[in-house]
């Protein structure tokens, strides 16, 4: 008998230990996560009463793999869109809380006599809350509907964003062991360089892939080339000296833009589930009970620092981001527990061997004690409230009350302000794609026209290459935004704006000369003012060509329509709310969807038929049917089982109408039963029956009293199944099938 891979074994062992623990952590309502680490102390050395896991070096192998699976789950649910959308507030509060959590973190380890790197990491393990945990918590509690629930879910979509752009610092000042403030710059720009180009790309390139091969994309090859995609980006990140983890999130949030989105995260999520739980699995086959209890007083210290960093500073942090002291206190005492991302930056410590083997137990302990206490002081923050708004000196109250009322109010952008944000952007993102087709041409492209031509003109079609290559680039640099509304208003606004005005084009123009300049000084010896001439020249002829022009207006809608569109998609189909609702919220009116009900009393009328305006005072913008939308639906279009319709209406409008459709689908469940009864019943055709001699056809028993005709006995007393154009005559005996009122109408009136 062959003998079993201590990794098939060690793997069976590990699934064995996870599938119990997730049952019974399923049974106590806590969450899996914690399960995971309770089972990878089950199958680690420390505990002498299971067996251990052999082979742990590809165990860590696998765990790295499970990271890179945890952060691409993480960004096919994140969207760049979404860090614009939830707004200044989220964003002032996460990063104060962040530098606050880093600060306090640090000054705990300084205090034990902790190395710098420990002291550094335990501070970026501090700053992110948990998202999976406050997501069960707020589950369980029944808040997410609350205010402050949403605000604490908008703090959380900037703490994930930012723990990635903390891992790739922490990366690089791990590899440097120095605090270089010329080296946090250069990692800044680097990093800022790649998402731009990354993100870009693969916007653009991404979502034409998948539509052109739509057709011969199954569930299973979907699986595979999004799984090739993320791994792909995972190798390029790591090639440029990023973090693995970090290029699973890239790629994950990249595709998150596509309409595949849900359909890759619904196949990726078993892979998922499989690799996150021997991730954490592997995170609790390090915890250590002799170090625990070696270092029972910094694991006190350090969930006290968190409980109440959290709950001051996290509170501080709404505060200043304008949200009144009830929401703050919520927000804060919400975020006092760490999770997944304590345990990614604290296993990229072990991998780069920059912490101390003791970090790692002592975080995990702290996590577990702080998960458990999150439902307690989530619920602790009402009361906590009560008595800090009891004791508040009165003008604390009104200073705060002045402060979170003025913050509500938004000034609008004046022109100078838009317009040079949108040309910084467009520099930016032109300027990044412009150096990269540089360094590629050089890297690659260069070197094989060298090993097929003559040196000089190897070089000649090497610079004409590179140029063409960037000439949209460089043209959309100098003329994106001069003919912009707000540039021509600001130009006939007043005479003195004009100089500013065209010292931005001038600017934009010497850039374009710039990278002109330094394909042909590295190309060719030839003299400054010479090569400058040409450059300016080149430049010129690129904002008179039409055709660059054209191509460059594509290019650029192109990349919007990918976008946006998943949004139009998920718009269309109802997922998403339509973009005119927030103007509606400013007139006090809102749009609600509404689920016409299969047993629906309205369903089969025309909108003219149930009046829906005159009656309830709302207004039917769209219909949803299946895959298909009905906008701006007229008098006599019909409402199907099924169906949702977006009303609307004012709030106390939308209240009613509500209640009216459940209502309706009530009397139709309650009420209908028993006259929706079928009822078989006969009578006779005599000398004064107004149906002797005529066919049933013309008889009008259909038509005039919703009855059908079953059965004719004619004299001979055989029951004989009636045609259309059979004639009814004197002593026939029909039988005939309807409702109740129906049927007896028809008797009654025979």
């Amino acid at each position: 008998m062959s003998a079993l891979a201590p990794l098939i074994s060690d793997l069976a062992l590990i699934l064995i230990c996870a599938g119990v623990m997730t049952l019974v952590f399923k049974r106590l309502k806590q969450p899996l996560v914690l399960g995971y680490i309770v089972a990878g102390f089950l199958a680690s050395p420390h505990f002498k009463l299971t067996p251990s896991v052999i082979d742990t070096a590809s165990i860590h192998t696998w765990s790295e793999i499970g990271v890179i699976f945890l952060l691409f789950a993480l960004g096919l649910e994140f969207s760049f869109k979404k860090l614009v959308k939830v707004g200044g507030t989220a964003v002032i509060a996460a990063c104060a809380i962040i530098f606050s959590m880093i600060m306090i973190g640090m000054t705990v380890g300084w205090s034990f006599g902790w190395k710098s790197m420990d002291c550094l990491y335990l501070g970026g393990m501090l700053a992110m809350s948990s998202t999976t945990i406050i997501y069960k918590a707020f589950d369980d509690l029944g808040l997410r509907q609350q205010r402050f629930a949403g605000l604490v879910l908008s703090i959380l979509i900037i703490e994930d964003i930012l723990a990635i752009v903390l891992m790739v610092l922490l990366s690089t000042v791990a590899v440097s062991q120095n605090f270089e403030g010329g080296e946090m710059v250069l990692s800044i720009g680097k990093l800022v360089f790649f998402l731009i180009l990354w993100f870009v790309v693969g916007i653009y390139l991404i979502p034409i892939f998948l539509k052109r091969s739509k057709k011969w994309v199954s569930n299973e090859t979907m699986l595979i080339l999004s799984l090739a995609m993320c791994f792909g980006m995972v190798v390029l990140a790591a090639e440029v000296g990023f973090s693995p983890a970090f290029g699973a999130f890239i790629m994950g949030s990249i595709l998150a833009e596509t309409v595949e989105a849900e359909t890759i995260e619904k196949l990726v999520a078993p892979v998922k589930d499989l690799f996150g739980a021997i991730f954490f699995v592997s995170v609790g086959m390090m915890v250590d009970p002799a170090m625990i209890v070696e270092y029972i007083g910094p694991i006190i210290t350090i969930t006290l620092a968190i409980l109440l960093g959290q709950t001051i500073f996290g509170t501080c942090g709404v505060i200043l981001s304008g949200q009144p002291l009830k929401v703050a206190m919520q927000c804060g005492f919400s975020l006092t527990q760490i999770g997944e991302f304590a345990f990614i930056i604290a296993s990229l410590g072990v991998s780069l061997n920059v912490t101390s083997s003791f970090l790692y137990p002592i975080v995990v302990a702290v996590s577990v004690i702080t998960t458990f206490l999150t439902p307690y002081m989530i619920r602790l923050a009402i009361p906590a409230y009560d008595i800090v708004e009891n004791k508040m000196p009165t003008k604390w109250k009104q200073m705060l009350d002045r402060y979170t009322a003025g913050s509500q109010t938004v000034n609008s952008e004046n022109n100078w302000k838009k317009l040079l944000m949108d040309i910084a952007r467009i520099v930016a993102i032109y300027t990044v794609l412009c150096i990269a087709v540089i360094l590629l041409s050089f890297r690659f492209v260069m070197p094989f026209f060298q090993m097929i031509l003559p040196d000089f003109w190897a070089k000649l079609i090497g610079a004409l290459f590179m140029i063409v290559c960037i000439s949209p680039f460089l043209r959309a640099i100098v003329m994106k935004k001069n003919h912009s509304i707000e540039f021509q208003a600001l130009w006939n606004d007043n005479r003195f704006n004009r100089a500013p005005l065209l010292s931005t084009i001038v600017l934009r123009m010497i850039i374009a000369i710039g990278f002109i300049l330094f394909i042909i000084k590295n190309l060719f010896e030839a003299s400054t003012m010479l090569v400058i001439g040409i450059a300016s020249v080149l430049v010129i002829l690129m904002i008179l060509s039409r055709r660059l022009k054209k191509q460059s207006i594509i290019m650029e809608r192109t990349f919007i329509k990918n976008l946006n569109f998943r949004d139009i998609h998920d718009e269309f189909q109802g997922k998403k709310r339509p973009k005119y609702e927030g103007h509606l919220l400013s007139r006090d009116l809102h749009l609600s969807d509404f689920d016409i009900p299969a047993d629906s009393l309205w369903a089969g009328y025309t909108l003219r038929e149930l009046n829906l305006g005159k009656k309830f005072g709302v207004h039917v913008a769209s219909i949803i049917r299946g895959l298909h939308r009905i906008n701006i639906p007229g008098a006599n279009v019909r409402l199907f089982p099924g169906d949702t319709i977006q009303v609307i209406g004012t709030d106390e409008q939308l209240a009613e109408f509500s209640r009216q459709i459940e209502q309706i689908s009530n009397a139709a469940e309650e009420n209908e039963i028993e006259k929706r009864e079928m009822h078989l019943k006969q009578f006779v055709v005599d000398e004064f029956s107004p149906f002797r001699n005529t066919t049933i056809m013309d008889s009008g028993i259909r038509n005039n009293y919703r009855c059908l005709v079953v059965g004719v006995e004619k004299g001979n007393g055989n029951l004989i199944s009636p045609e259309a154009n059979m004639l009814l005559e004197e002593g026939d005996v029909i039988w005939v099938v309807g409702e109740k009122e129906d049927v007896y109408h028809l008797v009654n009136k025979e």
